[in-house]
């Protein structure tokens, strides 16, 4: 047996490791938490001082048990997990699980899993540090709390199935928040007027230097233009240098990857894990921009050996955050010399998107030349302004390939030709065109976690699983609108002709732009309404600033939960006792059939459309679901309506009616007993017989490729492959196989047996406080 346990938490990060330490290590993955606060109920003791109820998971009870034996006859162990709070805790629980003794027990971190790093930390370990583990202890606990008191309240006063969380909820609000802003904008137009000039030396473009509010003063201003007269007033060239970014940290790093690459805040994550594991950069999840004296000597040399002396600017960067505590160095290569370390293209493109930054952060600023060029004449002592711009040195955007060319080879964009003060210039072309001002722009993922760092919510490793949650929950989705055609009016002179013209663009388009439904509208509203403290933005801040004290030993985490609970749950008492039941009901208007009421309101199962009310008219309303792409707050009179006219029978087919219709998971098409989701981006109302057929047969050859075994005396059963293996299907009732059973093999008798095979009730953990 080896004489040393190291225990990480991932095997890929194991197996990285392993190959370090010669064959006297054992490295062993903890897979993540081995023990978490227990599913049975609340499992915090508020009575006795917040007192945690932990249990093993049961899919890690075998792993335990094997660490456990390692543990034993290890003469030393070595906590090898990550260097945040999360890792700290996940070594204490490890530590706290296997019973492990203080004196054979050392902790080590490193924020990169390359071999002089690890040897570094086997020669400097430490003791498990409980501040940090109290940190994470009191986030965990107040999280369950809160989610445990808050979700009745709202499967009471809302929906059933609800759930709520303390920096989940106030995520969804910022959008919300900004929905209601972009609501409540209202958008200008005015008009913008370019000039096209004809200089000695070339042509170029120059902007008047006033907009014009309404058409009418654009168009007497083209019109007045009759043998324009305009000359260089004057010139005026300013240095200016562009510095480089600071070195990636967690939210930066997101950002960017979500503007260059697409990816979302979770993809950006697990790519850098990988790449993390794999030993290629520091580690992802961090608040700081510092980098160590060894990586910017790193840097230096590489910059130095691909660059040149003069594109090198060793420097320091300050961490902006002042809680910044998630690690010690920002994102960042292993090895400034290592430009390619992947065949996937995913974990290629992401690493290049870090060396760069990484490697730029540490180059000389880029010396540009800014050009104003003022242009005064007629009509009117008309003023225009000309902006050019000429990368002088490139430094740090050598690494961009920004300016790859030389000098003379570069286009001319953003150029001017070279002119004197006084020259006169002739004028080409004018167009003045309606342009219209912008209102607030829906969130990204990038840009709400941007939002959520400027205000302190959460930290980096909250950012990436908070947004996935406000989605799975249905509070948010992404919003894949394709835009509208709006037009616009231009007015046109050209060498003495004026023209007027009606164009048209694309607006509105918002693609992978996080918007709130209304589940997410309505639990937002009632919880700012009843749980203003929970809700505000610097409360929340405040609370992540508490968490950040315990850290540092400043704070005791009971006495800090303490201060928080006994306000929270006076307020979930007084909720559940005097406040109404929510339903965001909005009148649309009456129906021109029934003279009944229409609303549209939030139902059992989603938001729905309601004719009538029994308590006012005396009979029993009707119900219609809103499709995914309808809103409460949106939808119409007459959209609503058309809403009743589902189901809708599209015609016979093989002497059996083809429906069309909306479930609980969408529009569908129905023939006998097969039903085929009607796609997102088809019309409902506008879907044909022979375009529902197609579906249903597209849905049929599937479901044909997913069997592996039928009975032809019995064709209810089915032994069918699923998404999460195969499975034992008897009418509605779905059956595991055993992995010990072959699907293939499986007889008649087989499966019935199966499925008479009863498992095992869990048992049902009391909700009730202790008193």
């Amino acid at each position: 047996m080896a004489k040393n346990l190291v225990i990480v938490e991932s095997p890929a990060k194991a197996k990285t490791i392993e190959g370090y330490l010669g064959s006297d290590f054992k490295v062993k993955s903890s897979n993540g938490h081995v023990r978490d606060l227990s599913k049975k109920g609340l499992s915090v003791d508020i009575d006795d001082n917040f007192t945690p109820v932990y249990e093993i998971s049961a899919e890690k009870k075998q792993l335990v048990s094997e660490l456990q034996k390692l543990a034993n006859t290890a003469e030393k162990v070595w906590l090898a997990t990550d260097e945040d709070r999360e890792g700290e805790a996940i070594s204490w629980h490890l530590y706290e699980t296997l019973g492990l003794n203080e004196n054979n027990t050392e902790r080590i971190t490193f924020n990169e899993i390359t071999k002089s790093a690890v040897l570094k930390a086997i020669q400097n370990p430490r003791k498990i540090d409980k501040d940090l583990v109290d940190a994470q202890q009191a986030r965990r606990i107040l999280d369950r709390i809160v989610g445990f008191e808050l979700s009745p309240v709202l499967w009471r006063k809302v929906r059933p199935s609800l759930s709520a969380g303390r920096v989940q909820s106030v995520a969804v609000r910022l959008i919300v928040d900004r929905e209601q802003e972009i609501e409540a904008f209202a958008s200008e137009s005015f008009f913008k007027t370019v000039a096209t000039l004809q200089s000695s030396q070339g042509t170029f473009k120059a902007e008047l230097d006033e907009n014009f509010p309404t058409q009418e003063l654009a168009k007497a201003f083209v019109e007045r233009i009759e043998n324009p007269e305009l000359k260089v007033e004057s010139i005026e060239v300013k240095p200016h240098k562009k510095s480089p970014n600071a070195p990636f940290t967690t939210s930066s790093l997101q950002q960017e990857a979500s503007v260059r690459l697409g990816f979302s805040v979770s993809r950006t994550m697990s790519i850098a894990q990988k790449l993390y594991e794999a030993g290629h950069i520091t580690y992802m999840r961090t608040d700081s921009t510092n980098l160590s004296e060894s990586a910017m000597e790193q840097a230096k040399q590489a910059i130095v050996s691909k660059y040149g002396e003069a594109f090198s600017h060793p420097l320091r960067y300050s961490t902006k955050s002042v809680n910044a505590q998630e690690a010690h160095e920002a994102i960042r290569p292993s090895n400034f010399m290592t430009e390619v370390v992947s065949d996937v293209r995913e974990e290629q493109k992401l690493y290049d998107l870090i060396w760069k930054r990484a490697i730029a952060s540490q180059m000389s600023a880029a010396q540009l030349e800014k050009t104003t060029v003022k242009i005064k004449g007629t009509p009117q002592n008309t003023t225009l302004v000309a902006r050019g711009e000429v990368v002088k040195f490139e430094g740090f955007l050598k690494v961009y390939n920004v300016v790859s060319a030389p000098e003379e080879e570069q286009e001319a964009e953003g150029r001017l030709p070279i002119m004197v003060v006084g020259e006169s210039l002739s004028l080409q072309e004018l167009k003045s065109t309606q342009r219209f001002t912008r209102g607030p722009a829906r969130y990204s993922e990038a840009s709400l976690v941007k939002k959520m760092e400027e205000l302190g919510i959460g930290r980096p490793s909250t950012y990436a699983p908070t947004i996935s949650t406000i989605q799975k929950r249905g509070y948010v989705a992404k919003n894949e609108r394709e835009g509208v055609e709006r037009p616009y009016i231009q007015w046109q002179w050209n060498r003495g002709l004026v023209s007027h013209n009606t164009l048209s663009e694309m607006v509105g388009g918002d693609k992978n732009r996080l918007v709130p439904t209304d589940i997410g509208m309505l639990v937002t509203q009632f919880l700012a309404q009843q749980f203003e403290s929970i809700m505000d933005y610097h409360f929340t801040a405040q609370v992540e600033e508490s968490f950040d004290e315990i850290a540092n030993g400043n704070l005791s985490w009971n006495e800090m939960l303490k201060n928080f609970y006994g306000t929270f749950h006076a307020t979930v008492e007084e909720t559940m006792e005097s406040s109404s039941r929510v339903t965001g009901e909005r009148e649309l208007g009456i129906d021109p059939k029934s003279g009944r009421k229409v609303i549209a309101r939030m139902g059992k199962f989603g938001p729905m459309i309601q004719i009538g009310n029994e308590q006012e008219d005396g009979e029993r309303p009707q119900f219609a679901s809103l499709l995914k792409s309808q809103s409460i707050q949106h939808i119409t009179l007459d959209e609503g309506l058309e809403l009743f006219k589902l189901p809708r029978s599209l015609g016979e087919f093989e002497g059996e009616m083809v429906k069309a219709n909306i479930g609980k998971f969408g529009p569908y098409v129905q023939h006998q007993k097969t039903f085929a989701s009607i796609p997102k981006e088809e019309d409902i109302m506008a879907i044909t017989l022979e375009r529902a057929l197609e579906l249903i047969q597209e849905k049929q050859s599937a479901a044909s490729n997913n069997t592996i075994k039928t009975f032809d005396e019995r064709p209810d059963i089915l032994v069918l492959k699923g998404r999460f293996g195969p499975y034992l299907k008897i009418g509605k009732d779905n059956f595991k196989i055993p992995k010990t059973a072959v699907p293939e093999d499986l007889t008649l008798e087989a499966c019935i047996a199966l499925s008479e095979v009863k498992p095992e009730k869990k048992a049902k953990g009391s909700t009730k406080r202790k008193k």
